[in-house]
């Protein structure tokens, strides 16, 4: 069957497969370098855990870092032993252009935030081809100024780079870094500057390759080695020689400079110390930057190494410098010989390869056809991605989407253990860590390529994010999205207790629980697109999930009560308080949220229980528990514990926390916030055609109906003509949908003309207001960025717009719609007497979102907000950030910049409903 699927398979698809079976490694190399390493947890090896003060950008350039590395457009093998990026110098800055810079937490007025434009154009699932952008000003880059201008208040707009003037009359390169595989082990490389200014300019490149730093940790660690090739090549050429993948060569066009040095601390800068070797990281850096001299190695040998091209580019002109990174000895030494074309040359070009005898140099004509070839291959592969009909702009804009998921892959190196207990060959760490961060997690032990909301605001994965990001990356390689999938739940990602890590900065915290509801889309969406139904993923995954799930319920619902709390689950300061931290009014809070997600957590696993049934009757027994289990969730939610209080407020119609007071007193809390909207999220229908196959789960589905009368009111069920029965289950039931709907589609409210906010716009006059213990609490309908230090003070839940939680708000109203047909319509927006069904209006919010990124009719994108460059510079305006969250009233993009993460699921948006 695999063969006859193979004969129709386009050359990307194909490279998928071969990549599946392990027949060829063809995603071994991609972009898989962070874009920060400095600042992160893993490198933070001080007292009190501040990890931004202590490793800083201005240490980078000069100290070794010990888990991971980062680069600007650049790649590394999957186990990131040998790494590739670009370094720039315009002849201005203080330091090379060797990483993005931005500010730290404590720096900027809304957190941390990168100061750079760059964007990811494009991307293969295998990165068989890759389009990197990167805006280099022509001016001294404006460090001290972007740090000094940020000391806002937090009510006032960040200072942004563009700010500075630095672009003022196109001054700037646009530096364009460009990957195509010839095979999984040749990589040609392709690096264009751009003159944007209305002067000649001059420039240096200097492509860059080097080793990860494991030898200063290990002193069992065999240390690799770079070298000149003493051998004639097509140009000056790198011999890369290493343990684990053997000797490659890095292969220049033209005739750079070769500078080598090592990469290793320079201790001297840093901390007044002796160094312990001569050549140090920054050493190249001090070369050309300062003139240094004896800072890189006349021998030429070393672990990092650049190759440096001096260009001088006239206005509105280019110059272009070419590099090939291979393996094939034999094509490294006949590329030098003029006729003579290596096999895996003439192989890589497919149809288009000269014939024997024919001149296919590393950097002859085929160089710019193998190129060619691999954009024509992406260009095919992303067409049957495509729905019919899709304008330009919104075919760029998926295109684009799918790129930064794919751009934002990278190494994830952390041993909690090692880290915690410091290396044998370096000083013992405080005893404070060992009572820190992650003290738990000793079993985490992380070395995987791994999905980033944003590998520089956060090149750190965060379990609730990873699972959004894997349906669109289903889309085009579902295999990635379930190795993504499946790794959170090994052993060494999960906590022995069942517990999902969450993030670097504390594994401990609890995020939604998401990860069964992604795992049984991405097995619904590979079945659609691909035709194969993987079972045994669903069954792994299933098996680590009844772990997961039985931790939530001994966690999170300790008096059995069926109601959760949860803590803050990813909504941040969504609430009146920090929901993860003591109340300062005592008691607790019982959370709608946290309630209604144990119900949608419930339904998945029912869900996937009945899939499995379907060919091993044993899952039946386990369906029934699950059905039940909802029920009783359901149940809770209108009477906690049996004493009548409910989570649903009758006067509002809404659903709301509700606060337990030490005195035994209760009270919910009125804010009109996602936390009210979330119990949609709970619904799911269960077809005859799979219940009535399996007469266990029916039986006992009966018999609980039969002698739970008062339970009935949450399963419903109806006669649908040729299908049988179908049955809704939902935390919120019809009479109460309809009231949830009028808020949620209330333009006053909840609905933006770019989706649905996370809190409603009826407290910008309204400001929810709580007194206690002598303390004003408040919360206000903030649109934008917040003007609360809480959680860091960079993401905002209380009024900007959130696409995970809006994706989910969509399907919900699907699911609700296939039960309810046409006869349930509601307004919208509300007030208006324009009546859809829930089909129609989830399609609506899906086009309201994925116009963020359109350009309308007036030229303008919503996501640029009044950045005019964006708006109408013919060399900005097409370049698109796929931003954290967006305004709740203009769609402006808001929080982290590049975050691309959840945010690419506007892909799938644009997939399911157009623009």
């Amino acid at each position: 069957m695999r063969e006859a699927v193979q004969s129709v398979l386009n050359a990307e698809q194909k490279r998928l497969e071969e990549s599946r079976d392990r027949k060829s490694h063809w995603k071994r190399w991609g972009p898989y370098l962070s874009e920060r390493q400095w600042g992160t947890v893993r490198e933070d090896y001080s007292e009190y855990g501040t990890a931004w003060d202590y490793f800083p950008h201005d240490q980078a350039r000069s100290r070794a870092y010990r888990w991971g590395e980062d680069g600007l457009g650049g790649i590394s093998d999957r186990h990131q032993t040998t790494c590739f990026a670009l370094a720039l110098w315009n002849g201005q800055d203080a330091i090379l252009k060797e990483r993005l810079f931005g500010l730290t937490g404590s720096e900027g007025n809304h957190g941390e935030d990168v100061k750079e434009y760059y964007f990811y154009l494009d991307s293969t699932p295998t990165h068989s081809y890759m389009k990197y952008l990167y805006k280099y000003p022509q001016r001294a880059f404006p460090y001290r100024q972007l740090v000094e201008n940020n000391r806002r208040s937090k009510n006032e707009p960040e200072f942004e780079l563009r700010d500075t003037g630095i672009f003022d009359d196109n001054r700037y390169f646009d530096v364009i870094v460009e990957y195509a595989k010839a095979s999984p082990e040749d990589m040609l490389i392709r690096i264009t500057a751009h003159n944007r200014g209305p002067e000649p300019a001059e420039l240096q490149l200097l492509p860059t390759i080097w080793f990860r730093n494991t030898w200063s940790w290990d002193p069992a660690a065999k240390r690799p080695m770079l070298s000149v090739e003493p051998r004639r090549t097509a140009g000056p050429a790198i011999r890369v020689e290493e343990p684990a993948y053997g000797t490659r060569w890095l292969v220049c066009e033209g005739s750079p400079e070769l500078l080598f040095t090592e990469n290793e601390s320079n201790n001297e800068r840093l901390f007044g110390a002796p160094n312990r070797v001569p050549y140090v990281k920054d050493g190249i850096n001090n070369h050309v930057v300062n003139g240094a001299p004896n800072t890189v190695n006349p021998e030429q040998t070393g672990t990092k190494a650049s190759a440096c091209y001096s260009v001088l580019v006239e206005p509105g002109k280019s110059a272009m410098i070419r590099l090939r990174l291979t393996n094939d000895a034999d094509a490294v030494q006949a590329s030098s010989i003029p006729g003579i074309a290596s096999a895996p040359a003439r192989k890589s070009l497919g149809a288009a390869a000269a014939a024997p005898g024919r001149e296919v140099q590393l950097f002859g004509s085929s160089f710019e056809r193998i190129f060619a070839q691999r954009i024509a291959e992406a260009d095919e592969f992303y067409a049957q991605h495509m729905p019919k009909g899709l304008s330009p702009d919104a075919q760029s804009v998926q295109r684009q989407a799918f790129a930064g998921m794919l751009w934002s892959k990278q190494f994830f190196y952390y041993d909690v253990k090692a880290w915690l207990e410091g290396d044998p060959v370096g000083p013992p760490p405080p005893a404070s860590r060992r009572h820190g961060r992650n003290k738990e997690w000793t079993h985490l032990y992380n070395a995987d390529i791994i999905s980033m909301p944003d590998k520089w605001e956060y090149p750190w994965y965060a379990a609730w994010d990873l699972a959004f990001h894997c349906i669109p990356l289903a889309q085009i390689d579902a295999d990635f999205a379930k190795e993504q999938l499946t790794l959170m739940l090994r052993e060494w990602y999960m906590h022995p207790n069942g517990q999902l890590p969450a993030y670097e900065w504390a594994f401990g915290d609890v995020n939604p629980p998401v990860h069964a509801w992604a795992c049984w889309r991405v097995y619904k969406i590979e079945k659609r697109v691909t035709g194969r139904a993987d079972r045994a993923f669903l069954e792994h995954a299933f098996h680590k999930l009844l772990l997961n799930f039985t931790w939530w319920v001994n966690r999170k619902d300790a008096e059995g009560m069926n109601v959760f709390q949860g803590g803050f689950l990813g909504l941040d300061n969504i609430g009146v308080f920090d929901r993860s931290a003591p109340l300062p009014t005592g008691g607790h809070i019982e959370q709608s949220d946290g309630t209604s997600w144990m119900g949608m957590y419930c339904l998945n696993m029912l869900a996937i229980a009945l899939e499995l049934a379907r060919e091993n009757q044993a899952y039946e027994g386990v369906a029934s528990k699950f059905l039940e289990h909802f029920v009783y969730i359901a149940h809770a939610m209108n009477d906690l514990g049996g004493e009548g209080i409910s989570l649903w407020d009758e006067h509002d119609g809404f659903y709301y926390d509700v606060l337990h007071l030490p005195s035994g007193e209760h009270f919910p809390l009125r804010v009109r916030s996602m936390v009210g909207l979330i119990p949609l999220f709970a619904v799911e229908t269960l077809e005859s055609d799979v219940v009535d196959m399996l007469p266990g789960f029916k039986r006992r589905m009966q018999w609980f109906l039969d002698n739970k009368p008062d339970l009935r009111e949450h399963i419903r069920i109806a006669e649908v003509p040729g299908k049988g029965t179908r049955r809704l289950l939902s935390i919120v039931d019809c009479e109460r949908l309809g009231s949830v709907l009028r808020y949620m589609l209330d333009e006053s409210e909840f609905l933006s003309p770019y989706g649905i906010r996370a809190l409603s716009r009826v407290h910008r006059d309204s400001p929810f207001m709580l007194e206690a213990n002598g303390m004003s609490h408040r919360v206000d309908y903030e649109p934008g960025e917040s003007s609360s230090g809480l959680f860091g003070g960079n993401s905002n839940w209380r009024g900007p717009i959130w696409f995970p939680v809006n994706f989910l708000l969509i399907e919900s109203l699907q699911k609700f719609h296939h039960f309810l047909g046409e006869e349930f319509q509601a307004e919208f927006p509300s007030g208006s007497g324009q009546k859809k069904n829930l089909w129609e209006v989830a399609a609506e919010l899906s086009r309201r979102l994925s116009r963020i990124f359109l350009r309308g009719r007036d030229g303008r994108r919503p996501v640029f907000g009044r950045a005019e460059e964006f708006q109408t510079d013919p060399f900005w305006r097409d370049y698109l950030p796929f931003h954290e969250y967006f305004h709740g009233d203009t769609g402006a993009g808001v929080g982290a910049s590049h975050q691309t993460g959840w945010t690419g699921l506007v892909a799938k948006l644009i997939e399911q409903s157009g623009e």
